[in-house]
């Protein structure tokens, strides 16, 4: 796996904000539900998920920086040239290095950025008596971004919560359905969508938001339902509109005709001599209102010609309108 900074684009000094920044942004455009065309699309966002889970983990940030683990969170084989040659470990008590350079220990300021802070093994050096060697054990442990409680003990900060949109069909708002959401982890859940869900509801699915840097609980995850476009209706508030093309001789002699809905077709009388633009209500047919009970359907007529050409009806419209003409 490449670099966790690289992966998310940002500076090894980077604060817990803007590694957060990044990974919100990232996780938008590499999403599998927006690159659906691209095979690898999983594979990336797989790879995003886990450079933030190392960068958005003080312990492990802090282990990759010092080279303990690799960019998959696995350990690294020790280096122990630096101790008299490869495979010597160093001995119990050895003192033959430089005070100031014999240990060094991550740490994260008030600010969350992090560096490097050097403790000697002299007194006076930063390691020893006096020297002030755990000054600073409460950032080492990232207790510096945690909340005193009431006891006296520590209340980590819970983690933030995500909101999503999920869109649904007309006809699922109306029959149910169970669609699949993936969250901003990658994670998918399967959720039901209830028969007669309105346009606009909100869903909390409990700690499926974002992880708490601190050890805290998970934020919550709310996704909200969206109607989408219909190809056959047009909403009105609560009611739908569609249009139905009538056959000349239905317009004229009347017929029965199967009209689609939301929950299947049923059958419409059409009577006789309706003309083009007249509008029938199918009560109870629309979408589902907020006090319960569903809109109308308003369906509206169109004339549809005879195809191919009919020559006697051409030869009849010709001898009416020759006829009003005299």
């Amino acid at each position: 796996m490449r670099d966790p900074y690289d992966i998310l684009g940002v500076a090894r000094s980077a604060d817990e904000a803007e590694i957060k920044r990044a990974f919100r942004r990232l996780a938008k455009k590499l999403h599998p539900d927006a690159n659906t065309s691209d095979p690898k699309a999983q594979d990336k966002f797989a790879e995003l998920n886990a450079a933030y889970e190392i960068l958005s983990d003080k312990d492990k940030r802090g282990q990759f920086d010092r080279g303990e683990i690799d960019g998959d969170g696995k350990p690294r084989a020790p280096d122990y040239s630096g101790f008299g040659g490869a495979g010597t470990r160093r001995p119990r008590g050895f003192s033959g290095f430089d005070g100031d350079t014999i240990f060094e220990s991550f740490t994260f300021g008030p600010e969350g950025q992090s560096g490097y802070t050097r403790r000697g093994g002299r007194p006076g050096a930063g390691g020893g008596a006096g020297g002030g060697a755990f000054d600073d054990i409460g950032d080492i442990f990232g207790f510096g971004r945690q909340q005193r409680s009431a006891g006296g003990g520590f209340s980590p900060k819970p983690g933030e919560n995500v909101e999503l949109t999920l869109p649904i069909e007309l006809e699922d708002a109306v029959q149910g359905a169970n669609k699949r959401v993936t969250l901003p982890s990658g994670k998918q859940l399967d959720l039901k969508v209830a028969p007669g869900t309105l346009d606009g509801h909100r869903m909390r699915l409990k700690g499926q938001g974002d992880q708490s840097f601190e050890g805290g609980v998970a934020g919550d995850a709310f996704v909200t339902i969206s109607y989408a476009p219909h190809a056959k209706f047009r909403r009105e508030g609560d009611d739908l509109r569609s249009e139905l093309m009538l056959p000349l001789e239905d317009a004229t002699l009347g017929a029965k005709v199967r009209v689609p809905t939301l929950s299947g077709a049923v059958e419409l009388n059409i009577p006789a001599w309706t003309s083009g633009g007249r509008t029938f209500r199918l009560r109870g047919k629309g979408l589902p209102k907020a006090g319960g009970g569903a809109g109308d359907l308003l369906v509206t007529t169109n004339i549809a010609l005879p195809e191919p050409k009919d020559a006697d009806l051409e030869a009849l419209m010709r001898k009416r309108r020759d006829g009003k003409a005299s």
